[in-house]
């Protein structure tokens, strides 16, 4: 590895790039083209690949702090192969099985990424994932309206549907950056600001024009949790005056947004026809719940679940859910490691909230969006989500940085590493 390292280190010296460098250009190419996923393997994860080479080739540093982390995703996926042994001659169960592999990797990749230099190296997450989301967003809006024939690549069922497979996927993956550009617009760090007002916009328009009520809710919920734990977490009380304002600002803003996008009629038509809490195909015996309740006893009485993508078979439907799809395509190992994988991560994500840091912003923006997308799992698989993945390794490096930034005052001279390079 010493010898790859070095001739890497050449070739960029003489390209006026340093490893370093590249790295951050990597890691910015995987976030910024996100907003294209038709097609696997997307650009994102091949960008993904980049980056996990130029990482390997200076050494990956693993922090003692992510070690649980990595234990339940490696307890997840076994889970998952042995319950694809049931069903192995199923090439789509195996196509599960891979990327359940791969999505678990890109979580454990971000959790040592962000461990070691958290301030700057989200800073690059939030840049890179906003360009990403911007140019998702207006792909998404075109392809509404229409514009330039767009419409029948970009929307779907008269729903924004961007550079995604589902316009679900696409609400919640704007998410994210919307609320980075939300709190760095509140604590007035938000650098060009005009630009970022321009770029919430869009991201809130095509979030809208998705017509997605798991994103909507998932995004009202997170947002008025980075607000309230932004106030109060904030010890400025000038700040925390801004922070009122701007966000009672802001509310009438959007309010005034959605004003204008409900003047056109296709537009209102579709969201008095979602604006409900149960749909017709979510009801009744063999609904979306239905399925989900009767799943339950069967699931009890097979310790290898389903097997990967079988609950279709089993119910016509798949099963929306993804603490049922855990212990139906991941068995009953699978569905225990990720219900202690979920409770682990909330406990670790309030307490990295907690833990007063130069990043602990980050953590609240990282974390509020997360914890909604945690419970929106009950309403809809979230198991393959990329952006859920990311998110999900962020808060675990966040903590790994912020436990080790608590803990540094209390470390004896001369103790053992915390950390080891890969």
């Amino acid at each position: 590895m010493t010898g790859v390292a070095t001739s890497l280190e050449r070739t960029h010296a003489a390209a006026g790039m340093s490893l370093a460098q590249l790295q951050a250009v990597a890691i910015w190419l995987m976030l910024a083209t996100s907003f294209y996923v038709k097609f696997e393997p997307a650009l994102c994860d091949a960008m993904f690949i980049v980056a996990v080479a130029l990482f390997m080739a200076s050494g990956l540093s693993l922090t003692a702090y992510v070690i649980p982390l990595i234990l339940y995703l490696l307890l997840y996926n076994l889970g998952a192969f042995l319950s694809y042994l049931q069903v192995i001659d199923d090439s789509k169960a195996m196509m599960f099985v891979v990327t359940s592999t791969y999505m678990s990797a890109s979580a454990i990749f971000f959790a040592c990424y962000i461990a070691h230099d958290p301030v700057r190296r989200m800073a690059i997450v939030k840049n890179g994932w906003v360009i990403g989301a911007v140019l998702a967003s207006l792909l998404g809006i075109l392809g509404y309206f229409n514009i330039a024939g767009s419409g029948g690549m970009f929307s779907r069922y008269d729903r924004a549907l961007s550079g995604f497979k589902d316009p679900n996927v696409f609400g919640t993956y704007l998410i994210f950056p919307g609320l980075m550009l939300i709190q760095g617009l509140l604590l007035g760090n938000q650098r060009h600001k005009l630009i970022s007002l321009a770029s919430l916009g869009l991201i809130i328009t095509a979030l809208f024009l998705a017509f997605s009520r798991g994103a909507w809710v998932n995004f009202v919920s997170a947002a008025m949790l980075m607000a309230v734990f932004t106030f109060v977490l904030t010890p400025s009380r000038e700040m925390r005056s801004r922070i009122v304002f701007l966000t009672i600002f802001g509310a009438l803003g959007l309010v005034a947004m959605l004003a204008v996008l409900l003047s056109f009629e296709e537009v209102r038509n579709l969201f008095l026809d979602r604006f409900t809490l149960v749909k017709n195909y979510d009801s009744g015996e063999t609904g979306r719940f239905g399925n989900q309740i009767n799943s339950i006893p069967l699931l009890l009485q097979r310790p290898l679940g389903f097997g990967p993508q079988q609950f279709y078979y089993y119910f016509g439907l798949d099963p929306h859910n993804t603490f049922i799809n855990a212990f139906s395509s991941y068995g009953w190992l699978g569905g225990v490691s990720y219900f202690l994988l979920i409770t682990s991560t909330i406990v670790i994500g309030f307490k990295t909230l907690l833990i007063r840091s130069p990043w602990q912003n980050f953590a609240i923006v990282v974390f509020c969006p997360l914890l909604t997308t945690i419970l929106q799992g009950v309403q809809i698989d979230t198991d393959h989500w990329r952006h859920f993945y990311w998110m999900l390794g962020m808060m675990w490096g966040l903590f790994a940085a912020s436990a080790a930034y608590a803990s540094k005052a209390l470390k004896p001279p001369n103790s053992w590493p915390s950390s080891v390079s890969l």
